[in-house]
């Protein structure tokens, strides 16, 4: 009986393991501006390779950009897109270049479960390159949102005067 009972719960416990939870498509996003690891590694610094290539996170209070509030355009550091615009910007004290809202279609979504619980990535939507998470805790004046972004990851093109 208790040999019956053993099996018919391994049996639930396996069966419980089925091919519709496992990630369906394993293949990679596709981008307008595509280069092969050893092209990236050429491009980037090892900072930013690490950043924008493999999803990796600055420490913080580690960014000039942080504390940067001259007027211009944040770029992606690997492609030059567009990405946030300095009048969004706003000191969120969490030590990273923060963002109220990007540029509308530059910017691309996912999901991020490493750290044990579920976060918005966000990436450039030209090349794919890691940026930072987007969280709902910004100024609820404007949008609410903080796009809390590496500043290794950016790149700072200043307003012509």
């Amino acid at each position: 009986m208790k040999n019956t009972i053993l099996v018919i719960a391994l049996a639930f416990v396996f069966s419980c393991n089925s091919n519709a939870q496992k990630k369906a498509d394993t293949k990679k996003e596709t981008f307008p501006v595509t280069k092969t690891e050893a092209e990236w590694k050429a491009q980037l610094t090892e900072k930013q390779y690490y950043v924008l290539r493999e999803a990796g996170t600055e420490r913080p209070h580690t960014s000039p950009l942080n504390k940067n509030y001259k007027k211009g355009v944040y770029h992606c550091a690997a492609c030059d897109t567009p990405l946030f615009k300095s009048e969004h910007k706003f000191d969120s004290g969490t030590g990273w270049p923060s963002f109220d809202r990007e540029i509308e279609g530059n910017v691309a979504y996912g999901t991020d479960t490493k750290i044990g619980y579920t976060r918005d990535e966000e990436h450039c939507a030209t090349c794919g390159g890691h940026l930072g998470h987007v969280f709902n805790d910004g100024p609820r004046e404007t949008t609410g949102k903080r796009h809390c972004i590496n500043g290794v990851a950016l790149k700072f093109v200043p307003a012509k005067e």
